[in-house]
């Protein structure tokens, strides 16, 4: 899904999110483990916002070092509110907008910011950046959430801010007609390459997967049996995150290999 890269990043980060109610929420599982609490609808952003309160009045220097995430539709439903109180009570917190057009965890359904109605007529689309600063927010940043570098810059950056920022992540979920781009091509993994590091396992994507070898031979660290990362080449739909990850270049397009 989009959000992955960004879940990867707040994972290595190492930051305290407060999550939502979507499809997004399966990061609080491993490998991500990257986020910390769930309630209700809209409640990650309130979250934030007390866990900044708290941390900025122990040391002003911690202020900013909290991240809500939620999804496009959560955020129409019920996070507007909250946000509107980041602004207003100068928030140091770092608000993530997963931006995926559409209402993914319930069945792909319309919502406000996709231009269509429950019935497919077109309607007006509210423009979350736009909405975003009239709220009252300075610091609005879009970002490509497949580009991994992008991503590990733009959150580094805004979680140093010691105001209320927002990321909005805007890509369509990839079960969404069209979602996937031509351009896009499936990758596999080049068994001369690859080292057994297991880093790409970290993103947590369906399609990456093991295979020990045979042998059982133990990996010279005692990490567990030796082997080598697979992908499925049924499920991969080519996003390319995993090959920014990769430091030894082992994953490929499957038709070069």
């Amino acid at each position: 899904m989009p959000p992955q890269g960004s879940f990867y990043t707040l994972s290595k980060k190492k930051v305290f999110v407060t999550g939502d109610i979507g499809c997004y929420t399966l990061a609080f599982l491993p490998p991500l483990n990257a986020i910390d609490t769930c309630l209700c609808m809209g409640a990650g952003i309130g979250h934030a916002i007390g866990m900044d309160k708290v941390l900025s009045g122990a040391d002003p220097e911690n202020s900013g070092g909290g991240v809500a995430v939620i999804g496009d539709s959560t955020f129409f439903h019920s996070g507007i509110t909250g946000l509107m109180d980041a602004a207003y009570n100068k928030s140091g917190a770092t608000i993530i907008i997963l931006d995926n057009r559409t209402t993914a965890m319930t069945g792909a359904q319309e919502n406000p910011g996709t231009g269509k109605t429950l019935m497919g007529d077109n309607t007006s689309m509210v423009d979350i950046p736009a909405l975003v600063s009239a709220i009252g927010i300075k610091r609005v940043r879009e970002i490509d959430p497949y580009d991994l570098d992008e991503t590990m810059a733009v959150i580094t950056e805004e979680l140093e801010s010691k105001e209320t920022s927002v990321i909005i992540t805007k890509e369509p979920c990839v079960l969404l007609p069209g979602a996937i781009k031509k351009e896009w091509e499936v990758y596999n993994i080049d068994a001369d390459k690859c080292t057994g590091c297991k880093l790409c396992l970290n993103l947590g994507c369906p399609a990456i997967g093991w295979e020990p070898d045979k042998d059982n031979v133990r990996s010279s660290k005692g990490s567990g049996k030796k082997g080598r990362a697979e992908i499925e080449q049924a499920i991969c739909v080519g996003c390319g995150i995993c090959v920014d990850l990769c430091k030894f270049d082992a994953i490929v397009k499957a038709a070069d290999n």
